[in-house]
């Protein structure tokens, strides 16, 4: 199966909720499943963002199930897929194929493709992922939490100590366990 046939399998048989379908018809119109996850860091390349996600939400579904905290059971598979599948949406429309020069071995000079970034919706992150799947599906409030934390310490609001971020760690759980999942997708299961 490709990234895109397993996204939409785990899609369709976890995310039951009013809308859902809508944001994977949207999702499926996009580039969401041609795009890079990065323009030079993990995945950049044709479906890096697929991919990526799926890698998120198979972490996620692992950090779920050996969190041996009571909370951790009120965590549902459609919370998971959600977050997991769900969290980078911010980066549909981002990226654009442009082209530089570059020395090849010989010694030669060709123009070759990369990936840089267009913003078209400059809404933020995590907060423009919960936007956009906002507009198709009501998310819970752990979720909204989850999905608009995932980065992290490398959330550009976080310049100055992340004191909110922090506050929405404590009283959302879950919100670790994404951002945690996207490291471990990221650096471990994403190398180069």
């Amino acid at each position: 199966m490709s990234y895109k046939e397993d996204f939409i399998a785990i899609y369709t048989q976890d995310i039951k909720r009013e809308g859902s379908e809508a944001l994977l018809e949207y999702l499926k119109r996009s580039d969401f499943f041609t795009a890079p996850a990065s323009t030079k860091f993990h995945l950049a390349e044709e479906g890096g963002l697929a991919a990526h996600s799926l890698n998120v939400y198979y972490r996620l579904k692992e950090l779920v199930a050996n969190e041996a905290k009571p909370w951790a059971e009120n965590i549902s598979d459609e919370t998971v897929a959600i977050c997991g599948l769900l969290h980078d949406v911010c980066k549909i429309g981002t990226y654009k194929v442009d082209y530089k020069n570059q020395k090849q071995p010989d010694g030669s000079w060709a123009q070759v493709p990369y990936y840089t970034i267009d913003e078209t919706l400059p809404y933020g992150h995590g907060e423009k992922s919960v936007y956009i799947i906002n507009g198709f599906m009501r998310l819970t409030r752990e979720e909204a939490m989850a999905i608009n934390w995932h980065m992290g310490g490398f959330d550009e609001r976080n310049s100055k100590g992340g004191r909110v971020m922090a506050s929405a760690y404590e009283k959302f759980p879950l919100c670790v366990l994404v951002h945690a999942a996207d490291l471990l997708a990221s650096y471990l299961d994403e190398t180069r």
